[in-house]
């Protein structure tokens, strides 16, 4: 076996090891899913709502091509009151460039008038 063949299944073996396995599992079930909430998601992995399953969630979520919103409309039972929930949406166009984490996707919302 030459070095680069080498190289090559070591970069494969590194590679495999660093996926995290929650990310299989969403991509098997927000296969055709629009829109869902954080909480949601959360309860599907079984997961305890910490800041650090939020983060490791948000980085699977993002590399999903999925963009953070905030929405009435993921509440359980509909509008109530003031009450607004994080989630995650699928982008209505394609994505020019990744979304950053501070401002992921509102800009171009606020700027047409389509405030969530």
């Amino acid at each position: 076996m030459s070095f680069l063949e080498r190289l090559r299944l070591a970069s494969l073996e590194i590679a495999e090891r660093d996926t995290d396995p929650w990310r299989a599992n969403l991509e098997d079930r927000l296969c055709g899913v629009e829109a869902i909430s954080t909480a949601a998601l959360l309860d599907l992995l079984h997961a305890n709502a910490t800041t650090a399953t939020a983060r490791r969630l948000a980085a699977i979520m993002r590399d999903l091509h999925f963009i953070p919103i905030k929405s009435r409309r993921l509440m359980h039972g509909g509008r109530a009151g003031n009450t607004v929930t994080r989630g995650w949406a699928r982008p209505v166009r394609p994505m020019k460039s990744s979304p950053t984490t501070s401002n992921a996707g509102r800009t171009g919302l606020h700027q047409q008038g389509m405030i969530l």
